[in-house]
Parts: C-alpha cells; structure tokens; sequence
C-alpha cells in the first residue's frame, strides 16, 4: 500500500513541476523573443472564435481551460477550503497555475497557427 501512494505523489509533484516549468517558459518567452503577454490574451477572443468555427483545433483544450475556470470560481470548491484551509488553497494555486500556463503556451500555439495561415496564398493547385 505504502507504495502506490508514493507513486501518486511522485506522480502529482512532477505535474506540478511541469505545470510550473511551462507557465515559467511562457512567461520569459516575451524576453527571448516570443509573443508578449499582451498579444497572447489579446488572441484569446480569436483562438475561442476559429475554435468555434471548426478552424483551429483548439477546443479540447479550451474545454480544460473552461473547466479549470470554473472549478476555481465555483462554490463547490469553496468546501475544501473550509474543511482543509491550506491544502484547499493549495489545489487553487495549482490549477491557476496550470490554467495560467495552458492559456500562454496554447495562445502562443494559436499565434504560430494564424501566422502560418496568412502566409498561404489562396489559389488552386494544379
């Protein structure tokens, strides 16, 4: 027994150290050249409406997105709160953190995507 739950944890502590490591490379991805963090969530409105419309292939992470969103902002979440204080701000701070990284890097992604779509010329191959 005492070994799968040191599994899980080693499992749960290297997701969030990724969690950490993307959202930490999106962050400085501005400094080293990549997109500010202005011009990602201004795509945001852009990767949500060619999402929509079946352009870009976006919408199974913007559904996890959504879901982290509202699993932060839902009452649902205020019991683990109340009954484990820090832990239950803990699972908080790690979807924020993840939600925070997934919007950079699939903003990011989105960015190269409509880049490489406007330097296609329309037309027909012969």
């Amino acid at each position: 027994m005492r070994g799968r739950g040191t599994m899980g944890d080693m499992g749960r502590t290297l997701k969030r150290a990724a969690a950490f490591s993307a959202l930490g490379r999106a962050i400085t991805a501005g400094a080293r050249g990549g997109p500010s963090i202005g011009k990602r969530l201004a795509a945001l409105p852009r990767m949500i409406k060619a999402t929509m419309k079946g352009e870009y292939d976006g919408g199974l992470r913007l559904a996890l997105m959504s879901a982290a969103m509202i699993y932060v902002a839902s009452p649902i979440d205020a019991v683990p709160e109340a009954l484990l204080l820090v832990l239950g701000l803990a699972d908080d701070a790690l979807v924020i953190t993840w939600l925070a990284g997934a919007v950079l890097a699939e903003t990011e992604r989105f960015l190269t995507w409509e880049a490489r779509r406007e330097s296609v010329i329309p037309g027909t191959v012969l």
